[in-house]
Protein backbone atom coordinates (compact mmCIF):
# COMPACT_ATOMS: atom_id res chain seq x y z
CA UNK A 1 0.00 0.00 0.00
CA UNK A 2 1.39 3.37 -0.86
CA UNK A 3 0.11 6.79 0.59
CA UNK A 4 -0.05 9.39 -1.89
CA UNK A 5 -0.19 13.55 -1.02
CA UNK A 6 -3.79 14.41 0.38
CA UNK A 7 -4.33 10.93 2.47
CA UNK A 8 -5.11 10.87 5.99
CA UNK A 9 -2.23 9.31 8.34
CA UNK A 10 -3.38 5.56 8.72
CA UNK A 11 -5.04 4.92 12.09
CA UNK A 12 -2.27 2.82 13.24
CA UNK A 13 -0.90 2.26 16.56
CA UNK A 14 2.60 1.79 18.35
CA UNK A 15 4.43 1.36 20.90
CA UNK A 16 6.44 3.64 22.83
CA UNK A 17 9.62 3.07 25.27
CA UNK A 18 7.11 3.28 28.30
CA UNK A 19 6.00 0.79 27.40
CA UNK A 20 2.48 2.62 26.22
CA UNK A 21 0.97 3.39 23.27
CA UNK A 22 0.26 5.83 21.05
CA UNK A 23 -2.20 6.15 18.07
CA UNK A 24 -0.93 8.04 14.98
CA UNK A 25 -3.91 9.48 14.49
CA UNK A 26 -4.51 11.24 17.33
CA UNK A 27 -2.32 13.97 15.95
CA UNK A 28 -2.75 17.90 16.51
CA UNK A 29 -0.17 19.05 15.23
CA UNK A 30 1.91 18.29 12.22
CA UNK A 31 3.85 15.03 11.91
CA UNK A 32 6.82 13.83 10.45
CA UNK A 33 7.25 9.55 10.73
CA UNK A 34 10.35 8.76 9.68
CA UNK A 35 10.98 5.06 9.61
CA UNK A 36 14.42 3.12 9.48
CA UNK A 37 15.97 -0.75 9.54
CA UNK A 38 17.18 -1.20 13.09
CA UNK A 39 19.01 0.64 15.92
CA UNK A 40 22.40 0.88 16.58
CA UNK A 41 23.71 0.61 12.89
CA UNK A 42 25.02 3.02 11.74
CA UNK A 43 23.06 4.47 9.15
CA UNK A 44 20.38 4.53 11.23
CA UNK A 45 22.43 6.14 14.37
CA UNK A 46 23.57 8.76 12.12
CA UNK A 47 19.54 9.47 10.76
CA UNK A 48 18.58 9.43 14.81
CA UNK A 49 21.43 11.76 15.75
CA UNK A 50 20.39 14.22 12.49
CA UNK A 51 16.79 14.25 13.48
CA UNK A 52 17.89 14.69 17.28
CA UNK A 53 19.60 17.94 16.30
CA UNK A 54 17.48 20.21 14.51
CA UNK A 55 14.03 18.20 16.70
CA UNK A 56 14.11 22.03 18.64
CA UNK A 57 13.81 23.25 15.11
CA UNK A 58 10.85 20.72 14.28
CA UNK A 59 8.85 22.24 17.69
CA UNK A 60 9.72 25.73 16.57
CA UNK A 61 7.90 24.95 13.29
CA UNK A 62 4.64 23.57 15.34
CA UNK A 63 5.95 19.95 14.16
CA UNK A 64 6.42 16.71 16.31
CA UNK A 65 8.64 13.96 14.95
CA UNK A 66 8.77 10.23 15.67
CA UNK A 67 11.07 7.42 14.40
CA UNK A 68 9.85 3.80 13.88
CA UNK A 69 11.44 0.48 13.35
CA UNK A 70 10.82 -2.70 15.01
CA UNK A 71 13.20 -2.94 17.29
CA UNK A 72 11.47 -3.44 21.40
CA UNK A 73 10.87 -0.82 23.50
CA UNK A 74 13.62 -1.47 25.49
CA UNK A 75 16.27 -1.51 22.66
CA UNK A 76 15.09 2.02 22.01
CA UNK A 77 15.37 2.73 25.54
CA UNK A 78 19.29 1.56 25.04
CA UNK A 79 19.97 2.71 21.63
CA UNK A 80 18.97 6.17 22.98
CA UNK A 81 20.78 6.52 26.03
CA UNK A 82 24.02 5.33 24.16
CA UNK A 83 23.70 7.88 21.56
CA UNK A 84 22.24 10.52 23.57
CA UNK A 85 18.98 10.86 21.27
CA UNK A 86 16.01 13.15 21.63
CA UNK A 87 14.26 12.28 18.83
CA UNK A 88 11.18 9.47 20.06
CA UNK A 89 11.17 6.33 18.97
CA UNK A 90 8.28 4.08 18.75
CA UNK A 91 8.28 0.28 17.95
CA UNK A 92 6.31 -1.31 15.11
CA UNK A 93 5.48 -4.89 16.74
CA UNK A 94 2.98 -6.45 14.70
CA UNK A 95 3.74 -5.13 11.09
CA UNK A 96 0.77 -3.25 10.82
CA UNK A 97 2.57 0.43 11.04
CA UNK A 98 4.86 -0.69 8.28
CA UNK A 99 2.16 -2.63 6.12
CA UNK A 100 -0.08 0.76 6.28
CA UNK A 101 2.11 3.00 5.35
CA UNK A 102 4.18 0.95 2.54
CA UNK A 103 7.28 0.34 3.74
CA UNK A 104 7.66 -3.29 4.55
CA UNK A 105 9.31 -4.25 1.03
CA UNK A 106 11.44 -6.98 -0.22
CA UNK A 107 15.35 -6.05 0.38
CA UNK A 108 18.31 -7.67 -1.81
CA UNK A 109 21.65 -7.36 -0.12
CA UNK A 110 24.57 -9.75 -1.64
CA UNK A 111 22.22 -11.58 -3.55
CA UNK A 112 20.04 -12.59 -0.62
CA UNK A 113 15.90 -11.60 -0.39
CA UNK A 114 14.19 -10.78 2.57
CA UNK A 115 11.71 -8.52 4.38
CA UNK A 116 12.61 -5.63 5.89
CA UNK A 117 11.84 -1.69 6.59
CA UNK A 118 12.56 0.55 3.80
CA UNK A 119 14.32 3.84 5.24
CA UNK A 120 11.29 6.65 4.36
CA UNK A 121 10.11 9.64 5.64
CA UNK A 122 6.14 10.81 5.98
CA UNK A 123 5.36 14.85 6.59
CA UNK A 124 1.93 15.42 7.43
CA UNK A 125 0.38 18.61 7.82
CA UNK A 126 -1.60 19.61 11.07
CA UNK A 127 -4.57 18.35 9.57
CA UNK A 128 -3.16 14.70 9.09
CA UNK A 129 -3.11 14.81 5.28
CA UNK A 130 0.03 13.72 3.89
CA UNK A 131 1.99 16.63 2.07
CA UNK A 132 4.88 14.60 1.34
CA UNK A 133 7.16 11.38 1.39
CA UNK A 134 10.83 10.60 1.07
CA UNK A 135 11.04 7.00 -0.17
CA UNK A 136 14.79 5.52 -0.37
CA UNK A 137 16.25 7.64 1.86
CA UNK A 138 19.82 8.81 1.98
CA UNK A 139 20.53 9.65 5.30
CA UNK A 140 22.89 12.83 4.72
CA UNK A 141 21.37 15.88 4.85
CA UNK A 142 17.99 14.55 4.64
CA UNK A 143 16.94 15.88 8.40
CA UNK A 144 17.69 19.16 7.26
CA UNK A 145 15.43 18.53 4.29
CA UNK A 146 12.18 17.29 5.93
CA UNK A 147 13.07 20.58 8.19
CA UNK A 148 12.74 22.85 5.29
CA UNK A 149 9.67 20.96 3.77
CA UNK A 150 8.22 21.45 7.50
CA UNK A 151 8.69 25.23 7.65
CA UNK A 152 7.14 25.38 4.25
CA UNK A 153 4.01 24.12 5.83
Amino acid sequence: MALNEGDAIPDVTVTIPDGGRRRLSDQDRALVVYFYPKDDTSGCTSEARDFSAVLGDFDAAGVDVLGISKDSPERHVKFAAKHELTVPLATDADDSVCEAFGVWVEKNMYGKKYMGIERATFLFGADSRLVRAWRKVKVPGHAAQVLDAARAL
